[in-house]
């Protein structure tokens, strides 16, 4: 855990910002006046969606497309 005071965090804060977005520092402590008052970490990203999670759970009718008479009927009439 790296420390820095507030000057020293207002004058590189784009670096600090590139250290904890990269991981070569998992967070960092501002001080003010010597005491710790914010810490710096990385934004959680979204949870990776795994892919095939429901493989072989849902099965599509073979007739799921062919065409309904009676949905026929309703969009063009009897």
């Amino acid at each position: 855990m790296k420390t820095v005071n507030m000057h020293e965090a207002k004058s590189n804060l784009s670096g600090l910002v590139r250290e904890v977005r990269e991981g070569s520092e998992r967070e960092i402590v501002i001080c003010l006046a010597g005491r710790p008052a914010a810490k710096l970490v990385p934004v959680a990203g979204p949870p990776r969606r795994q892919l095939g999670i429901d493989r072989g759970l849902i099965a599509i009718a073979p007739d799921f497309d062919a065409a309904n008479s009676e949905i026929t009927a309703l969009f063009e009439g009897p």
